[in-house]
């Protein structure tokens, strides 16, 4: 079932389908020095429950070195074709994500979800823009391959510190769409070359949506743009520090201007999909 209404109103829509899964590692190996591909199978039909944007808890094993305790929210990198496929691209930075990086293919993880809420994409979109970067090209490469199969042309704008960092065609899988990279490395990154770039790329055609996911300061200057552009709804994947991942702990509580009302939401739970024009505050998280 798609979701095609405010993705706010889209929380939760499939909550009969969360639940913890005893999974086998099928697929485990380093894409580039720091990021690392993951495919599970299961039983259970996981790629007909799993929407773009939502996430999973993961179950880090343990090593003789290291012991992670809690759960690591993830989001999901890609499902199928076979419904108990799903699929991680993860950054190994601590340390849940180096445990991780040690589980064996044939082994198995324990992952609970789907979580969240998810990306909007209607039916009546002609073109839509991604802005990602980091680990959000993995959060985000799902709702290219909606919008493809839906017949939604893309426009794709990706950031890295290097171009070996970028993970181009890891992001888009065969979609086709209208590609601008930018890095760290020769400042084409800056927030000042972005937002030449963004600013062309917007005025010069019509963007149903305006997506992001991975930088703080893409996604403020995506707030300030899109406010010169109100024909374009913005979306933002929120990336916070969670424990439980189903809205109890309220570690990822973030502040939200609801039309002039200021509320704490869950990331987790209201989240992590929010309209990018509802973000308040200029705390860090990505």
């Amino acid at each position: 079932m798609e979701c095609t209404t405010q993705a706010s109103a889209c929380f939760q829509r499939n909550a009969e389908h969360v639940a913890s899964h005893r999974c086998t590692v099928a697929e485990h190996r380093w894409v580039n020095d720091r990021y690392k591909y993951l495919r599970l199978s299961a039983e259970a039909d996981l790629a007909g429950a799993t929407r773009p944007g939502q996430f999973y808890q993961l179950k880090c094993p343990a090593t003789s070195d290291l012991q992670p305790f809690l759960l690591r929210p993830m989001s999901v990198y890609g499902v199928g074709p076979e419904a108990g496929t799903i699929e991680f691209l993860y950054n190994v930075t601590g340390v849940g994500t180096h445990a991780l990086s040690a589980l064996p293919v044939g082994g198995t993880m324990d992952i609970v979800g789907p979580l969240g809420n998810t990306f909007v994409l209607e039916p009546g979109f002609t073109r839509i823009m991604v802005v990602a970067r980091g680990v959000g090209l993995a959060t985000m490469a799902p709702l290219l391959q909606h919008a493809a199969r839906a017949g939604v042309a893309v426009t794709a704008v990706m950031s890295a510190r290097t171009p070996g960092d970028l993970m181009r065609d890891e992001f888009l899988r065969g979609v086709p769409a209208d590609v601008h990279c930018v890095y760290d490395s020769d400042g084409s990154s800056s927030v000042e070359a972005l937002e030449v770039l963004l600013r062309g790329l917007l005025q010069a055609r019509h963007h149903d949506v305006a997506y992001t996911c991975g930088s703080h300061r893409v996604l403020m200057l995506l707030q300030r743009l899109l406010q010169d552009h109100p024909q374009t709804r913005g979306e933002v994947a929120m990336e916070q520090r969670m424990a439980c991942g189903m809205g109890v702990c309220l570690s990822c509580v973030r502040m939200f201007d609801k039309g002039g009302d200021k509320q704490f939401l869950r990331v987790c739970r209201e989240g992590p999909v929010f309209p990018i024009h509802e973000v308040v505050g200029e705390v860090e998280f990505g």
